[in-house]
């Protein structure tokens, strides 16, 4: 739930990469099982792009040679191939071939910050500040945060990019006073950094998740149509010793991220 570096600029590489080689990527097929080959193929291709083995900006090569290496139908490899572009894997770009865009943001579901996470997983994550402000807490934020309706609360609202695509709106109710919140700060770096740096320690969070339809400025901000699946959450994070230090209200791209839950039997 947090900040990081410059704007956006584009969503792909300026120059390709080299065309993967199939036997890198140990890609193959089992002619005795009984999912399709097709499928099959698609299933290795996304591996390797959540595997970052085929990385952003890579070609995947002529669909007459992957087909030949792998001893397929040129229909079978156009199938796989576009099942990916389907889910907005891989894009088709004339006079360059099939790319691969990105993998789908895989989040685990814990205490910890969207910049961060993005970070670790070397997804180049950056930040464009919408609105740093005081403004007075609704009832819903004076509830989350422990503060009057109506007194001062600060207002942070960004954009959060991977690769330098957008992929969340992020935002985030603070106590006033609690920290610096200067836009240059929060564009270079973590909210929950900023946070830890102050000295305060984070020690856990109400936290909820959900659906719901992007508005047409979520959509724009986003780079998704009006109308489109978005996931929700909900954080309020507490300090050790028992305090509200932010209560932020996220929104991500469905087609380009998930949570993920670890679940456990119970005894």
């Amino acid at each position: 739930m947090d900040g990081c570096g410059a704007t956006a600029r584009g969503t792909l590489p300026a120059v390709p990469k080299p065309a993967a080689d199939s036997a890198a990527l140990g890609l193959g097929v089992d002619r005795t099982s009984p999912v399709p080959l097709y499928h099959q193929l698609a299933q290795q291709l996304e591996a390797a792009i959540e595997q970052g083995r085929l990385a952003p900006g890579s070609l995947l090569g002529n669909e007459l040679d992957l087909a030949a290496r792998l001893g397929l139908s040129r229909p079978t490899v156009r199938q796989a191939i576009q099942s990916l572009v389907d889910k907005g894997l891989m894009v088709r770009r004339r006079g360059i071939g099939t790319q691969v865009v990105h993998s789908r943001i895989r989040r685990p579901l814990e205490l910890s910050s969207l910049y961060d996470d993005l970070e670790t997983a070397g997804r180049d994550p950056a930040t464009r500040v919408l609105r740093n402000t005081v403004e007075p807490a609704t009832p819903e934020v004076a509830a989350a945060l422990g503060i009057d309706e109506g007194g001062d609360v600060h207002l942070v609202e960004r954009v959060r990019y991977a690769h330098d695509e957008p992929i969340a709106l992020l935002r985030n109710h603070l106590p006033p006073r609690l920290l610096d919140l200067g836009t240059e700060r929060l564009e270079s770096t973590g909210l929950y950094r900023m946070m830890r740096a102050s000295g305060i320690t984070l020690h856990s969070a109400r936290q909820s998740v959900g659906a719901r339809a992007a508005t047409a400025e979520e959509g724009e901000l986003l780079a998704e149509p009006a109308g489109a699946p978005l996931l929700t959450m909900e954080r309020t994070t507490f300090d050790d010793g028992g305090r509200a230090v932010e209560f932020g209200s996220h929104v991500y791209r469905a087609s380009r991220y998930a949570f993920e839950f670890q679940l456990l039997v119970r005894p």
